[in-house]
């Protein structure tokens, strides 16, 4: 076939791939790591997102048409654009011999593979880790799954079926009404999960010299979050109830109403802040009460404490009762939406929102890495992409000349945007 007759395995060993020419990620701390991902939806991009945001050069591997996940609607209509930057675009047909050819050439010289599809579908098309090994032993395989290893490895998981049946759900709605959270976030900690195990993988590799297979997977994220519940259930003998219900630890740790009809949570956590509390406040009679010096003893006066604070607050506006708590040094926040946060003072000015070039046109502004390494934030290096934008980029440094791309876009096996 076209691929095998033109040599590309021997092509592409001598030559590796250049980044140089394109985007410079010299000065982030996997700059030189290779990531090839064959991904959709949230949890696979989220690992490769995580990584391409640290520099590694990530080639998402799509179809022809593209990433599915390019056109959903409603609650998916913001997937792609926010787990698919920094990230290069090959899209081609992998079930074509030829296609599976170039993706076996990458894999040779590349150092990360991800995949989240479902069980015994890479099998099918011979890209197994046991495959991949062997063409690679230095390939770190991650695979982000519903479920690790176990009686439940086979079943179909979404992010809100892990939160059903891991606990999530449960602890987040009303009793008897389980309600996911309010964001996919079992599946963007799985892609953190995933992200982690490659890099404890690659580190492993600097004193082994060999790969591994590394997953990540939904329901476990959900248990693992769900720990600290299980803890209390073995420490006080009685099982938690839903959050909504919860009794708080402290007395005060509750969403207030402002004069103009905002919401502010606060929450007041020890001892010292109780008198600092009060003493901003004038609530002379709680300062002096000794009843009210300990934790327990405010928390056994809840109902007396809240309906003061209650009237209280209603005295304030939101913009001074924030600027109050904020001198104060108080835990308080604001109930903001999603919408609120492309404004925030904060994110702006610190580097926390990042510009986003929206590939149907157009761009916005989306959250950065949120941490910081010797004072650095994590910026765009390579803008989302456009369904097989590197196509011909990827390809060259692969060795294949203007010719051979076209060949194998006239045998429909690669799109060019």
């Amino acid at each position: 076939d076209l691929v095998r007759s033109r040599g590309l395995g021997d092509v592409y060993k001598r030559q590796s791939l250049n980044l140089s020419e394109c985007m410079d990620t010299s000065n982030k701390p996997l700059s030189g790591i290779k990531v090839i991902e064959m991904t959709h939806m949230v949890m696979g991009p989220a690992v490769g997102a995580i990584l391409g945001d640290l520099g590694a050069d990530v080639i998402k591997i799509e179809p022809i048409s593209g990433d599915k996940t390019r056109v959903l609607k409603k609650s998916g209509s913001g997937y792609f654009l926010t787990y698919n930057r920094n990230k290069r675009s090959l899209a081609m047909d992998i079930k074509k011999e030829e296609g599976k050819k170039i993706i076996k050439s990458l894999i040779r010289k590349s150092d990360v593979f991800i995949e989240n599809f479902r069980p015994g579908a890479m099998d099918k098309l011979g890209f197994s880790y046991e495959n991949f090994s062997k063409l690679n032993p230095e390939i770190i395989y991650c695979s982000a799954k519903g479920f690790l290893k176990g009686p439940y490895e086979n079943r179909t998981a979404l992010d809100e079926v892990a939160q059903m049946m891991g606990g999530l759900a449960y602890m987040t709605g009303p009793p008897g009404r389980p309600l996911r959270a309010g964001s996919s976030v079992i599946d963007i900690m799985g892609g953190m999960f995933g992200a982690i195990a490659i890099l404890a993988a690659l580190q492993e590799r600097r004193s082994t010299k060999k790969g591994q297979k590394v997953t990540s997977a939904l329901y476990e994220n959900v248990v693992y979050l769900m720990g600290q519940h299980m803890a209390q259930t073995a420490t006080t003998g009685s099982p938690p109830p839903p959050m909504s219900v919860r009794v708080a630890a402290w007395a005060v740790y509750d969403i207030f109403e402002t004069k103009d009809e905002q919401q502010i949570f606060i929450g007041v956590v020890s001892d010292t802040q109780w008198k600092l509390f009060c003493e901003s406040f004038g609530l002379e009679e709680y300062a002096s009460d000794e009843s009210m010096d300990l934790n327990k003893g405010r928390v056994d006066q809840r109902d007396v404490i809240i309906p003061r604070l209650q009237e209280l607050f209603k005295a304030y506006t939101k913009t001074d009762l924030m600027k109050k708590l904020d001198e104060t040094g108080l835990p308080f926040a604001p109930i903001s939406k999603p919408e609120d946060l492309f404004d925030d003072p904060h994110l702006n000015e610190s580097g926390g929102l990042l510009d986003i070039e929206i590939p149907a046109g157009g761009s916005t502004k989306l959250p950065a890495m949120p941490i910081n390494m010797d004072g650095r934030r994590f910026d765009v290096h390579t803008p989302v992409p456009k369904v097989g934008e590197h196509s011909d980029q990827i390809l060259k440094e692969l060795g294949l000349d203007d010719e051979e791309i076209k060949d194998l876009f006239d045998l429909e096996v690669i799109s060019k945007n």
